[in-house]
């Protein structure tokens, strides 16, 4: 299962494409959080209208379904950076030094070969669905407003390819620590022990004190 990681930084190259990367995962996860809550509005609006005005929102669906690529994809980079993807932390967290960064330079390998044929496949998808000569360079469009939708399949193979770029920095970090045998290594979540995760949620929930107190 998910649990709480560190990702360490320091001066060195690695640490800082880390950190540039991280910057664009994190705008991609907020514009995925922004979807969310746009489609909290859409459906406030819409249940509104059905209700007091006899007139849903139009094409509620049909928004719904461009929204979603935005809302399952965008945030997989920044997941990953931080490593709160689920994974069997009760086996890898048995493990430590080159032991740990072998299994999970396999794993992280694994995981970017899939990454790489999704983002060819999820490319081809959205080759067949985009065209210049067509009406808003769409060849197919959603059931009840027409929305095009090859701005939707754009994203997968979008965020993917950030994804890629984080696996590739990961093994690179993996690679790195396995040589090294680093006991701090940059840029690769490291699962964190019980006492440095209370300690990381004693920090989070005192930060928020003091914004509040202030």
């Amino acid at each position: 299962m998910a649990g709480s990681s560190l990702v360490l930084s320091d001066d060195s190259l690695l640490s800082r494409i880390d950190t540039r990367l991280y910057a664009l995962e994190k705008l991609f996860a907020l514009l995925s959080g922004l979807a969310v809550f746009s489609l909290m509005l859409l459906a406030v609006v819409s249940v509104s209208g059905r209700n007091g005005f006899n007139a849903p929102l139009p094409g509620y669906v049909d928004w719904i379904e461009q929204a979603m690529p935005l809302i399952a994809f965008m945030g997989v980079a920044y997941t990953q950076r931080d490593g709160g993807h689920i994974r069997m932390d009760m086996l890898v967290g048995a493990l430590h030094g080159r032991a740990l960064y072998l299994v999970e330079f396999i794993t992280t390998l694994a995981i970017l070969l899939l990454m790489i044929l999704l983002v060819w496949g999820t490319w081809a998808h959205f080759q067949r669905s985009f065209d210049f000569a067509s009406p808003m360079w769409s060849r197919d469009s959603s059931m009840d407003i027409a929305l095009p939708i090859w701005p939707a399949k754009l994203l997968a193979p979008v965020a993917f390819s950030i994804l890629c770029l984080r696996l590739c920095l990961q093994l690179w970090g993996y690679a790195r620590a396995f040589i090294r045998n680093d006991q701090t290594p940059v840029a690769i979540p490291m699962i964190a022990d019980a006492a440095t995760q209370a300690a990381m949620e004693a920090e989070h929930v005192s930060g928020h004190d003091e914004t509040e107190g202030r």
